[in-house]
């Protein structure tokens, strides 16, 4: 991607209701002015997580409203995605780069396209080594699993840890993780830290070492093959093992007084790992946490966006995007993902997006007004 002078850089204010988080925060903006780099911030893009404009102003960023912003970008930094406006808006020589989830919505890649701009998505970074600083999804992951835990303990009636007092020995709270990737580990460590009795169950095998690792039990149960696929992702179930995981689950999640669940296969609509027999037999003011609410949801009862009470007491936890309750270090963390991105990408002071390298190839989804993925 060639360019006239430095490179421009526009950092947007998020519009997505309850997204909080910002693409650059003041000390990734500082390091890459000091790099040559001229970047400029819709106004009021990092209030909500924490920094304010003249926080910008002084790590040698300016402020502007969104058009000027847009106007001669190179390369415009999101979270979420934007407004289509905003895509209508930019240079057709720009290069957006944010959480674009192409996967499975291939309507919206074609928009990107229609825009004749360029697209990278944060979300599509390799899972290889020398990716891992760049990872995203991982990043977030991490903050949504520390997160659910405290929710779950906020909701819960009881205590986490076990206590003896002159009233007598309070009993540890029962914690079932489903799912041990990022975010189920997160919320492992998490929950023991609490002192919560902790286990955890996961259709890879290879994560049984890393549960046993943070002190918690790895629930074992045989689908006949391992369910690990491409890139360290679970891979989607047949019924079968659906069926028979989900009977299996069933006396595992009663005897829980929490159960926190994360299990998403990328583009595709979560598995429901808890069904309504399964809530049925969970006991009075227990909780559920549904990290993949906005894929549909780990549980049968799940709503997005809402705490369902059932007729049982069992209170179910549905609430989106938990990193943008964490705003601070969510968009630290992004920033870190993005400057790392940045660095692989740059040659010379412009994006190079070779085609033979498997980071900008993993990551580009339109070049040029040219869908590269769908």
């Amino acid at each position: 991607m060639e360019t006239d002078g430095p490179m421009k850089i526009a950092v947007l204010r998020e519009s997505a209701p309850n997204e909080t988080r910002v693409a650059l925060v003041p000390e990734t903006v500082a390091k890459l002015v000091k790099n040559g780099m001229t970047v400029q911030i819709e106004r009021g893009a990092g209030e909500r997580a924490a920094f304010p404009d003249d926080l910008y102003i002084k790590a040698g960023a300016t402020a502007a409203d969104r058009a000027q912003v847009l106007d001669g970008a190179d390369l415009v930094l999101c979270v979420g995605r934007p407004d289509d406006s905003v895509l209508t808006a930019m240079p057709k020589k720009a290069v957006l780069l944010g959480l674009l989830a192409p996967l499975g919505d291939p309507d919206y890649v074609r928009r990107l396209a229609a825009a004749g701009i360029t697209a990278l998505s944060m979300d599509a970074i390799p899972r290889i080594t020398r990716a891992q600083a760049m990872d995203a999804l991982s990043s977030q992951s991490n903050i949504a699993g520390y997160k659910a835990v405290l929710l779950a303990a906020s909701e819960l009636p009881k205590f986490f840890p076990m206590l003896t007092t002159a009233a007598g020995t309070i009993r540890p709270a029962k914690v079932l993780i489903l799912g041990a990737g990022v975010a189920g580990l997160q919320a492992i460590a998490t929950a023991r830290r609490l002192g919560a009795v902790v286990s955890a169950y996961d259709t890879r095998a290879v994560v049984k070492e890393q549960v046993q690792s943070l002190g918690a039990t790895f629930l074992e149960f045989d689908l006949g093959a391992d369910a690990e696929g491409a890139g360290g992702y679970a891979k989607e179930l047949t019924p079968e093992q659906i069926g028979r995981q989900r009977q299996f689950m069933v006396d595992h999640i009663g005897a829980s007084d929490v159960v926190i669940t994360t299990a998403l296969v990328p583009g595709r609509r979560a598995p429901v790992l808890i069904t309504e027999e399964a809530v049925a037999a969970m006991g009075p003011g227990s909780v559920i946490v549904d990290l993949a609410a906005e894929a549909g949801g780990n549980c049968a009862l799940t709503v997005s966006g809402k705490t369902v009470i059932t007729p049982n007491g069992v209170h179910i936890i549905g609430q989106p995007n938990l990193a943008a309750t964490m705003p601070y270090h969510a968009s630290q963390l992004y920033s870190r993902n993005v400057q790392a991105l940045l660095e692989s990408l740059l040659k010379d002071g412009v994006l190079n997006l070779d085609p033979a390298d498997e980071i900008a190839r993993g990551t580009t989804i339109v070049r040029a007004g040219e869908m590269v993925a769908t």
